[in-house]
């Protein structure tokens, strides 16, 4: 009769469920809705980083294939781009509901804001060019929204994998998809 308790009393309290279900038990980490990504905590030991051997950029590239994107990835940076992003340039019309129009527009205008991103020697490329929604100031009149990410494409990069422990560990570069916000929008 005990254990009849106990079985009761462990499937009211949701510890018996199908191992599918258990959502202690996964081993992929499931997707998330928040961009940009967060930087990932990394193990410190260089054992588990990729050697000079691992690191031909030829031989990289064309595992990567067509997916490398120089418009958002850089094996290294060479030159930083600094300064603010150029907005769009308003035109001042003859008419006045022209000038409001566009005043109106520039104030909800919601742009991305890129700069480079290092993620590690267990990255390839490298450096990504990651964007960022400006929500410094509200973008609505009367104030109270904020500029936030409404959609991303994802960009495949090579990523350092490495499996087992000790000597016993195989290490190799896996396609991983790393998303990117490519568009904001103003909302509450």
């Amino acid at each position: 009769m005990t254990a009849i308790r106990a079985l009761l009393l462990c499937s009211c309290l949701g510890l018996l469920r199908p191992a599918a279900g258990q959502p202690f038990l996964r081993l992929r980490p499931s997707p998330s809705d928040n961009l940009p990504v967060k930087d990932i905590v990394e193990h410190p030991d260089p054992e588990y980083d990729p050697k000079e051997q691992d690191l031909d950029e030829r031989t990289l590239r064309k595992k990567l294939g067509s997916h490398f994107d120089p418009a958002f990835m850089a094996v290294t940076l060479r030159r930083l781009e600094l300064g603010p992003p150029q907005g769009p340039r308003l035109k001042v019309g003859k008419k006045a509901r022209r000038k409001v129009l566009q005043w109106l527009w520039a104030y909800t205008y919601c742009p991305v804001l890129y700069a480079w991103k290092d993620l590690g020697v267990r990255f390839w490329p490298r450096y990504v060019k990651e964007g960022h929604c400006f929500a410094e100031k509200s973008c609505s009149l009367p104030e109270g929204m904020f500029c936030k990410p409404v959609k991303s494409v994802a960009k495949t990069f090579l990523r350092w994998h490495c499996q087992g422990w000790s000597s016993q560990k195989y290490c190799t570069w896996i396609p991983v998809q790393y998303p990117l916000i490519s568009e904001c929008k103003c909302s509450c």
